[in-house]
């Protein structure tokens, strides 16, 4: 099983276990975007997951800068069944670098590619779950700007652990624009492809699509470019297609919800993770 993913084949290669400071990285365990995460132990044999900054995003200021902001918004949310653990951060011979919990476990992306079991027979508990994670993380005072299901681990007991908060920004008390725009097209609502002022209720539009790709297989506004999913999501008289026709299994209310998360405008969602929390659990709960 791999923690946030699948090794690339040059970081295969360049994966040798070392020592990194006070810790032994025993096995790469997933190379992707600016960082590395390893299997590392300490003098104890302890396990750990130890995320570094490759050495070529040394003058990436940008990657630097999301990677200790994550760190930071980690080392405050952490204290949550839902949420990965929050172990340190800091720079060790140059190399920044963040000690979380270790778990075996795989990312949605991946439980969903493979028609796995685990997601199949887990469904309801991981949907309600990964919500209560993405509310604590609003209570807390900060948005994920990045929430997929490639970013939402699952343990083979089917526990869940929400990852990556590198994109994540505090929650405003209004919506407001941001300069960098951060997040995962595909996954981002409509106030955000445009530039326009957004708030916390990206996530929940987020959380709508990554729910309804679960269920059906499917994206609900699929497109090769941000313009191109951005006219899907504006114009559904044309391709889009409502979960409960691609999956009839799919319960009445639990569509509803799942539209409600993905409507256009955003005062038409759910205003908070709490209100949506509550309806998945009257529909899901077993």
């Amino acid at each position: 099983m791999s923690l946030f993913g699948n090794k690339d084949s040059q970081s295969d290669e360049l994966g040798k276990p070392t020592q990194f400071g006070p810790y032994y990285l025993q096995e790469l365990i997933n190379s992707g975007g600016m960082a590395d995460i390893w299997l590392a132990t300490d003098s104890n044999k302890q396990p750990f997951a130890l995320r570094r900054l490759r050495d070529t995003s040394v003058f990436n200021f940008t990657a630097r800068k999301r990677f200790v902001r994550g760190c930071e918004i980690l080392s405050r949310i952490h204290d949550h069944e839902f949420v990965i653990g929050y172990i340190e951060h800091g720079k060790i011979s140059g190399w920044l670098y963040l000690l979380m919990e270790y778990v075996e476990a795989s990312n949605l992306k991946e439980l969903s590619a493979n028609n796995d079991p685990l997601l199949q027979e887990n469904i309801g508990n991981i949907l309600i779950d990964m919500a209560v994670g993405l509310e604590h993380v609003h209570d807390s005072g900060f948005m994920h700007l990045d929430f997929k299901p490639e970013n939402v681990l699952v343990t083979r007991n089917a526990g869940v652990r929400l990852v990556d908060f590198d994109l994540a920004q505090p929650k405003p008390d209004k919506p407001r624009k941001s300069s960098d725009n951060p997040g995962t097209p595909a996954y981002m609502a409509p106030e955000q492809l445009l530039r326009q002022p957004f708030d916390h209720r990206v996530d929940i539009f987020a959380f709508g699509v990554s729910a309804y790709e679960l269920l059906t297989g499917r994206k609900p506004f699929a497109g090769e470019t941000p313009e191109e999913i951005l006219r899907k999501q504006l114009d559904r008289t044309a391709d889009f297609v409502p979960p409960r026709e691609v999956n009839a299994d799919i319960p009445g209310a639990l569509e509803k919800a799942i539209l409600k998360c993905i409507e256009r405008d955003p005062e038409k969602r759910y205003p908070y993770m709490a209100a949506l929390v509550r309806d998945l659990q009257t529909v899901l709960y077993v």
